[in-house]
């Protein structure tokens, strides 16, 4: 990465999106604590991360959704849930969970289902509620809608909004634009490892959905899954 400056207020939802390679999961890596900054400086509530491990990071109240999932896949939903929280006290962990599994619904019905039979978009339901479990005042999440169908991407991002308007302070890394900028409030575009000059969400917006839209009558394809595969491709990614 290279000059890269990006910024999340409190209670701001913000994406960063880019093709493959852009850079966009390094900065994630690199805000966790994962990969050392050559240079620079990152700062999360006025203090400096530099010198503090991924842990400690985690503790501050910065939680890490990463792309993969990586659940423990013997283990139940409640099982992963409970793993978030495993710092808490009892009744908080019963407390958080209850909270958790409000917000997703879907999963309340499959606690005690191993994460290995879920779906895709459920596992990636897990993942979200685990790190929820710690009471982030920061969410990142890194490609979220990875893998997922149209539907599930949906219910997994009108989750997202209502945690939102809660006050959660959110930053997603996606390739999926359509699905990311009609969450966040506005974005900032990777390419070749360079953050490019954010854009408020609204122009964004309406570029992108016009454009996707125009791009599947041509081609004969949904608007959603138009805009995906352009986002995947970078080709629209330049020059907002």
């Amino acid at each position: 990465m290279h000059a890269v400056s990006i910024e999340v207020k409190e209670g701001e939802a913000v994406a960063t999106i880019g093709a493959n390679g852009a850079g966009k999961t390094t900065l994630l890596r690199v805000i966790m604590g994962q990969l050392a900054a050559s240079s620079g400086r990152i700062r999360f509530r006025g203090t400096d991360l530099a010198s503090l491990p991924p842990y400690a990071r985690a503790r501050m109240g910065i939680g890490y959704v990463p792309e993969g999932r990586a659940l423990f896949p013997e283990m139940t939903v409640e099982e992963n849930l409970m793993v978030g929280a495993h710092r808490a006290a009892r009744e908080e962990r019963s407390r958080r969970l209850c909270r958790i599994l409000a917000s997703f619904p879907k999963l309340d019905r499959l606690r005690r289902t191993r994460c290995r039979l879920l779906s895709g978009g459920e596992q990636q339901m897990v993942t979200i509620g685990r790190a929820l479990m710690a009471a982030p005042q920061l969410l990142i999440l890194d490609e979220p809608s990875t893998g997922l169908a149209p539907r599930a991407v949906g219910e997994l991002y009108g989750a997202l909004r209502e945690l939102h308007r809660e006050g959660l302070a959110t930053l997603v890394v996606e390739q999926n634009a359509y699905a990311a900028l009609s969450f966040t409030e506005r974005g900032y575009v990777f390419e070749d490892g360079r953050g490019q000059r954010p854009r408020r969400q609204p122009c964004c917006y309406r570029i992108l959905t016009w454009w996707s839209r125009t791009w599947a009558r041509w081609d004969g394809l949904p608007a959603t899954e138009a805009c995906h595969d352009t986002a995947r491709n970078g080709g629209d990614a330049k020059g907002w």
